[in-house]
């Protein structure tokens, strides 16, 4: 979908409704802006999804098991990075 906008004195632009509408921007979304080669790309930063984070947090415990950690070895390395600061 290609619209036209402008750019305030202010360096503020519109979004378009439509656009807003079709990807489910709303008052306080935060961008990442990218700029290359006279082009500009606007990518919503949305947060994770639980099941996503679940899925990461599966992973790391099966790592954990495969390298035979255990909670009180957790425990300790945190401690020790801590020490080090």
């Amino acid at each position: 979908m290609a619209m036209i906008t402008a750019m305030s004195t202010r360096g503020q632009i519109v979004l378009p409704k439509k656009i807003r509408t079709a990807l489910n921007l709303g008052v306080g979304t935060r961008f990442l802006v990218f700029s290359e080669q006279g082009n500009i790309l606007l990518q919503p930063i949305t947060a994770p999804q639980l099941s996503e984070f679940e899925a990461v947090l599966e992973k790391a415990k099966q790592w954990a098991m495969e390298k035979g950690l255990q909670e009180t070895g957790i425990s300790q390395a945190v401690k020790a990075v801590r020490n080090k600061r």
